[in-house]
């Protein structure tokens, strides 16, 4: 299913029609960059290509090689798929490019080495990697050997989450229903996720004590309906109705997790959405 995101990495919003997402039309629509992630043969040897090839260490085992800022079994890509190259599940590719950008839920402009601690704060449920630490310098690193091509200041096609919209109030007894179905082999019917026999999350809990806390993007209705639609299950996306993954998000965003201790300063201007929990 899902387990933690990057919220606010999004492009413009698609527009929805009778419940089902359409692409904008408007000329007023920024261009976008193709997603063309580049070639592992394109990462130089020496120091450089080893800081790149350790940031991605970092982020598909995050657990195992930044375990100090780590609170739960969760890896950066539980949810930024295939190594943070996937359309439309928040790929990295481009947005190095694209900071310092504003945040609404700061109310401040935030450079990327502040998305990425965001993350691990609240999606990792952790702490902030250190600003000039080597996880940070190799986290950047991967991220802009990712980016290359794409023009400074231009998204990627696919960039954040493709936004849909439920035909009626998101009902959580259908999404119960939807989730024993088509998510309980993979996450378990507790939610609590499979791991690997050395304790390595396979398939991430989605609530409970070891999932992303109430702070974390994908805690938040919209952007866990997004990422079930376009994703879920695994291999099998595009397979439930906007319906059924706004009902299955409301059944597990809405399951008990970690508390976020940053929560009273989001949101300072109080344009807090009204999916947020909290």
């Amino acid at each position: 299913m899902v387990a933690c995101v990057v919220a606010g990495l999004l492009s413009s919003t698609p527009q929805c029609v009778h419940g089902q997402t359409r692409r904008p039309e408007s000329p007023k629509t920024p261009p976008v960059a193709p997603l063309r992630p580049p070639s592992e043969a394109s990462i130089p040897d020496g120091p450089l290509g080893e800081a790149i090839r350790q940031g991605e260490r970092i982020l598909t085992h995050t657990p195992v090689y930044a375990k100090a800022y780590v609170g739960a079994r969760v890896h950066c890509t539980s949810c930024h798929l295939d190594r943070g190259r996937q359309a439309w599940a928040a790929p990295w590719a481009g947005i190095w490019g694209l900071f310092p950008e504003y945040s609404s839920r700061s109310a401040r402009v935030e450079d990327l080495e502040d998305r990425i601690n965001d993350c691990f704060e609240r999606s990792m449920n952790g702490k902030p990697l250190p600003r000039d630490g080597e996880e940070m310098r190799a986290v950047l690193a991967y991220i802009s050997w990712l980016s290359r091509g794409v023009p400074t200041g231009m998204a990627v096609a696919g960039r954040g989450f493709l936004r849909i919209k439920p035909l009626r109030e998101p009902d959580r007894t259908k999404g119960k229903e939807v989730y024993a179905a088509k998510c309980a082999a993979c996450h378990r019917p507790d939610g609590q996720g499979i791991t690997s026999p050395n304790g390595e999350p396979v398939f991430p809990p989605l609530w409970g004590p070891h999932s992303f806390n109430i702070g974390a993007g994908m805690a938040r209705l919209d952007t866990a309906a997004a990422f079930v639609k376009a994703k879920m299950p695994l291999g099998q996306g595009e397979t439930l109705t906007d319906q059924e993954a706004y009902d299955v998000a409301a059944y597990f965003t809405r399951e008990p997790r970690p508390d976020f201790a940053g929560k009273d300063r989001d949101w300072p201007k109080g344009n807090k959405p009204a999916d947020a929990r909290y």
